[in-house]
């Protein structure tokens, strides 16, 4: 069997329950430290918001999981890549994500940026569609795993998003991603939020390479539906 085929999920829902609620609860201090810390203050108004939009979704979504896709769930659990590539993409990606969401806080405690109000309230708003997004992909998609991995019973997925592009998932977390820095306010922040993109585009190359190679139909998929993140450029 090819190493990138994996065995069915079989982690107990007790075991499960506990890595997701542990995970979430670890979540809101280190968010915390994060924002707050550089800001040298905790009326960081922005943070707030931006901390409820990003954790009560995640909570209800979570709960929803747990109680009726467990497996799924388990499958977004995993964070140990496999191949050598995403390792080496993954490596590269975490100074960049840290400088995206440590420069608002500073940023905000030294006045470098003046984004308005409106302008931060709509970046939130993208940020809520881009988890509507992302769970419009995981309803039609239960193999979305965080890891690159084929599963032995995993099929190719051409409904909902993946009619339009391949890689929906991705569009949802690029937008997300570049919405975050404006959401938090700070302009400055965009510039190592931008590098999402190039990391996003190798991720997705080697991507498919091992879908190609381990799941059936994929290369018939590609044929089928053109374009890998931006309808009518890429």
């Amino acid at each position: 069997m090819n190493e990138a085929l994996r065995a069915s999920p079989s982690m107990s829902q007790s075991e499960l329950r506990r890595v997701v609620y542990t995970r979430m609860l670890l979540l809101i201090p280190v968010l915390g430290l994060i924002f707050f810390l550089p800001a040298g203050t905790l009326r960081y108004w922005e943070a707030w918001v931006y901390m409820g939009i990003l954790l009560i979704p995640m909570f209800f979504a979570m709960s929803y999981f747990l109680k009726y896709e467990p497996e799924f769930l388990e499958r977004r659990m995993r964070t140990r890549e496999q191949e050598t590539e995403q390792r080496a993409i993954i490596k590269w990606s975490v100074v960049w994500f840290l400088l995206a969401f440590i420069l608002p806080g500073f940023d905000y405690r030294f006045g470098w940026s003046d984004v308005p109000v409106w302008v931060v309230l709509l970046a939130d708003l993208v940020i809520l569609l881009s988890y509507a997004l992302i769970l419009w992909v995981f309803r039609e998609n239960r193999y979305a795993s965080r890891v690159v991995e084929v599963e032995q019973t995993q099929q190719v997925i051409r409904s909902g998003p993946y009619a339009v592009v391949r890689h929906p998932m991705y569009v949802g977390v690029v937008l997300m991603y570049l919405a975050s820095p404006v959401a938090l306010g700070s302009w400055w922040a965009l510039l190592p939020a931008l590098l999402i993109i190039p990391i996003i585009v190798a991720r997705i190359v080697n991507e498919e390479k091992v879908l190609a190679r381990d799941l059936p139909g994929y290369t018939e998929y590609m044929q089928e539906t053109r374009y890998r993140l931006i309808p009518g450029v890429w």
